[in-house]
């Protein structure tokens, strides 16, 4: 048989010819990082592992421990880790993800026992002495009879059942020693590059803290947030109870044609939701604003208007105030970085007009609010005026909502703050877990494209920089919050995944995006479909793919 080559290109312009089946470790010294520090590669744009076979003409990126793609190489595979080890220690009781905290995530017991203190240390230990002998990580294919197996043997009942509505020929696995598992994304090739991480007793189970992609050597000290953690509770209970704890569950749901049925199901659980907070608005008497903040695509806009409606049900008049009608104006908006208007941060707000026209409005008076132009950068008054009577109660949305100092001269007696953040309870299966912000960028993907005329290239391109704006100003103000609402639907990726699906495909290998739309295809490949016509028109959903029975 004739022996091909491969020409690889590496960042520097240099090209190499390398023998069909090569992988990137063969060549970790041709790049100008130090080895230790790529953990996989982008072969022409698709994240890999460093043991990835090389078949084509190819360039090479490495992918750094301080970037984000490497940090998420990183936790997958210390989550990998952990897996092997916690199932050497007992095999008969799996360790479960749950959920994430910031840098962190939160683990508990198959069986839903209590974790005692002891398993947490022996567990560290375990995994301290997997990273010390420097184990190597494989990834094969196994046949589908195989998986089933294996799955069946580590007693992973969810992995397996997905295994009856996603069928492949070959399933890749990963091996550590003597413990095999699916992930979903490259891992290292060895576990000795691993260093940072932390386990402590938390709740009921666990949680293992890992450093971020900024700080790489170092772990934060864990940051507790007992409002979110109720807020988890509180849906992953619910899951428990309608028999609905997995991409797996919903799959049997679906191909029992009773997918119609949990849908009503689940909108009925999150109205219930909005009204206990219109509840917890009503106890507090003297409440006169709700303040409302949340990431992007968490369902600012329908949430509002949900609660507005719960709130009319109970009494109250509600109007609502814009944010972005407080611009100071472009000739005093604060620059980024980059030269760029910084419409996000606080200072881009007039706080002291906003402060006076909130305290003249809660002491009777009439007001005329100002509206900002966008074309031209300026503030306009166009004879818009509001006065509260004694049953109106204020809604204002925007993304300072939990930061005091946008309200500083309210007293906080008067003053309701509400986050929002889709915080699905659904797992894939019991060790991978489903990302808030993946929930919320295919949710960006879909509305972009449908209202905005964005490609999902597009979106994907500016998502690291929604979310840096995110970490600065919306994340460290959760604990200021009164309550947490979760706006995740457990089926609603099953209907974005119908229009998300062929936006991705059309992200080409030439593309830096291709990495990401790959990984979001293999993520969306697990949901079975449901069409857009089982969606009711008043739900948080319809914000992202049309034919909401709200204005906007």
């Amino acid at each position: 048989m004739q022996n091909y080559k491969i020409k690889i290109t590496f960042p520097s312009g240099k090209t190499i010819e390398a023998a069909t089946g090569s992988t990137p470790a063969d060549f970790i010294n041709e790049f100008d990082e130090k080895p230790e520090k790529i953990f996989a590669v982008r072969v022409n744009n698709e994240l890999c592992s460093l043991n990835r076979g090389l078949f084509v003409d190819c360039s090479l990126e490495p992918v750094l421990m301080s970037s984000k793609d490497g940090s998420q190489v990183y936790r997958r595979t210390l989550c990998f880790i952990l897996a092997a080890a916690a199932h050497e220690l007992q095999p008969d009781n799996n360790v479960i993800i749950e959920n994430s905290f910031g840098y962190a995530y939160y683990y508990s017991f198959q069986d839903g026992s209590e974790v005692p203190e002891k398993f947490v240390s022996d567990l560290k230990d375990k995994m301290d002495s997997i990273i010390k002998k420097n184990v190597p990580i494989e990834t094969h294919m196994i046949s589908y009879e195989q998986a089933v197996q294996t799955f069946e043997k580590l007693g992973l009942l969810e992995t397996r059942k997905q295994l009856n509505y996603v069928c492949p020929p070959r399933v890749q696995m990963n091996t550590i020693g003597e413990y095999t598992d699916l992930y979903y994304g490259p891992m290292l090739i060895s576990t000795g590059t691993l260093g940072a991480f932390k386990l402590q007793k938390y709740k009921n189970g666990f949680l293992i803290l890992f450093p971020s992609s900024s700080k790489p050597t170092e772990i934060q000290e864990f940051k507790e947030y007992p409002v979110l953690f109720d807020t988890y509770a509180r849906g992953k209970k619910w899951g428990k109870q309608i028999g609905v704890t997995s991409v797996a569950s919903l799959n049997e749901l679906v191909s029992r044609r009773e997918a119609d049925e949990f849908i009503n199901i689940s909108e009925v659980f999150q109205e219930k939701c909005i009204s206990d907070i219109a509840s917890q608005i009503h106890n507090r008497n003297s409440c006169r604003l709700v303040l409302i903040a949340g990431p992007s695509s968490s369902g600012k806009t329908t949430s509002a208007k949900k609660l507005a409606m719960e709130l009319q049900a109970i009494g109250y008049k509600p109007k609502v105030i814009s944010l972005d009608d407080y611009y100071v104006g472009r000739d005093r908006t604060p620059k980024d970085e980059n030269g760029n208007y910084d419409y996000e941060c606080l200072e881009a707000l007039d706080i002291e007009l906003i402060n006076q026209n909130l305290l003249d409005l809660f002491a009777g008076k009439k007001v005329e609010l100002p509206s900002y132009n966008f074309v031209t950068g300026s503030r306009e008054y166009k004879g818009k005026t509001l006065q509260l009577a004694a049953n109106d109660i204020l809604i204002m949305e925007g993304i300072h909502g939990l930061n005091d100092r946008l309200t500083p001269l309210v007293k906080s007696d008067l003053k309701f703050k509400l986050y929002l953040s889709a915080l699905t309870q659904l797992n894939i299966n019991e060790h991978n877990r489903i990302s808030t912000s993946d929930n919320r960028l295919i949710r960006r993907i879909v509305r972009d494209n449908n209202f905005r005329g964005k490609s999902a290239a597009a979106t994907i391109a500016m998502w690291d920089s929604v979310r840096r704006g995110e970490r600065l100003h919306i994340f460290p103000f959760q604990n200021n919050a009164d309550a947490i609402l979760n706006t995740a639907l457990d089926y609603e990726l099953s209907v974005l995944k119908v229009y998300a699906e062929p936006l991705l495909r059309c992200i080409h290998p030439g593309q830096k995006e291709y990495s990401e739309a790959c990984r979001l295809l293999r993520f969306l490949n697990a949901f079975p479909p449901i069409p857009a016509t089982a969606v009711p028109d008043r739900s948080i959903i319809r914000e992202f793919i049309g034919g909401s029975a709200f204005k906007y």
